[in-house]
């Protein structure tokens, strides 16, 4: 089965980042025009997430999710309930900032880049290549994983 693929207009822009931390390839620029969107969906095969009725309404766009709602939870319901996902198996691979995915870096390497008390307390961490950030397993993850199995329907 092939992976799906998505891209967000800029009105989706946190919805964009919470299906990237559940795994997701989602492309998404604040800035993108309705047509370099439209554009950039038909060349990389995506399917566009919008809550632009008029980019819906276009005859080139076959592939498009209307996202009703202005509440995140309520976008992400729509979304998983529309694409039958129930899980994505493969959360926290992706860079949230960029949707490159992550890679694991030895910790040593990281010295000088993450607090001392990150380094001193965690084993695993994974590295953005395209922007360099840097990820670990914190408080954050696991309120992002909570959120995340109390959304998905």
């Amino acid at each position: 089965m092939t992976e799906l693929r998505f891209i967000a207009d800029s009105m989706l822009g946190k919805l964009a980042k919470w299906l990237r931390l559940a795994g997701l390839d989602v492309s998404y620029k604040n800035d993108i025009e309705d047509r370099a969107l439209v554009d950039q969906a038909l060349s990389e095969d995506r399917i566009i997430l919008t809550r632009d009725r008029n980019i819906k309404k276009r005859k080139i766009v076959k592939k498009c999710l209307l996202i009703h709602s202005d509440h995140l939870e309520e976008q992400i319901r729509q979304f998983f309930e529309t694409y039958r996902m129930r899980s994505t198996g493969g959360s926290f691979c992706r860079c949230i900032r960029c949707n490159t995915l992550l890679k694991d870096v030895d910790k040593r390497a990281l010295k000088g880049k993450v607090p001392a008390y990150v380094l001193e307390t965690k084993d695993r961490f994974k590295q953005c290549d395209s922007c360099k950030r840097i990820y670990w397993a914190g408080t954050h993850r696991e309120n992002a994983e909570g959120f995340l199995k109390r959304v998905i329907p």
